[in-house]
């Protein structure tokens, strides 16, 4: 599976899990609401930097949002 697709997955079902919209975790995560759903959908491709970013408020490191 593409990177891109394996981290859209993971950061919708954590996200989800959280109870938050997507508007609530970019504010959380310090990034610009209308980022959150490109990234989900596969569109964007974050840098490491914004992997990490997204990686803090959810709990978990940038390698669990990359993996399987």
């Amino acid at each position: 599976m593409d990177v891109r697709l394996r981290l859209a997955r993971n950061l919708r079902r954590l996200r989800e899990q959280k109870g938050w919209s997507q508007e609530k975790f970019a504010f959380e995560a310090n990034i610009h609401r209308t980022y959150v759903p490109d990234i989900e959908r596969g569109a964007r491709n974050p840098t490491i930097v914004v992997v990490e970013k997204l990686a803090v408020p959810l709990g978990v490191t940038a390698a669990e949002l990359l993996a399987e």
